[in-house]
């Protein structure tokens, strides 16, 4: 895992994977921003990411190029970029879809 406060890069499934199973065994809360290099929403939302990420070091932020990793694109059902989901336990318990950083804040 990287430190707190940082938002981490997943490139491959058996990094995925990974965090995903690390995050599990702690019982912490799991942020992922669900991305691509060729939307411009991302990139504008991108620092505000990273700034929950520093505020709210007690949960795991991760980055997922949809380009990257399609598979868990599809697995977790992403249909509009940016697309941020909230994962305890394995399980999908919220998401908020669009640069919408008033909503983000708050889940």
């Amino acid at each position: 895992m990287a430190e707190k406060g940082s938002v981490i890069g997943c490139h491959t499934i058996a990094q995925w994977n990974r965090h995903l199973q690390l995050a599990s065994e702690s019982g912490k809360l799991v942020v992922v921003d669900f991305t691509s290099s060729w939307c411009g929403p991302c990139r504008t939302i991108a620092p505000f990411f990273a700034e929950l990420a520093n505020k709210f070091t007690d949960a795991i932020f991760l980055r997922v190029d949809v380009d990257e990793l399609k598979r868990v694109a599809l697995d977790c059902a992403i249909e509009t970029l940016p697309t941020f989901i909230f994962v305890r336990r394995g399980n999908i318990v919220d998401r908020v879809v669009g640069a919408r950083k008033d909503e983000g804040q708050k889940k």
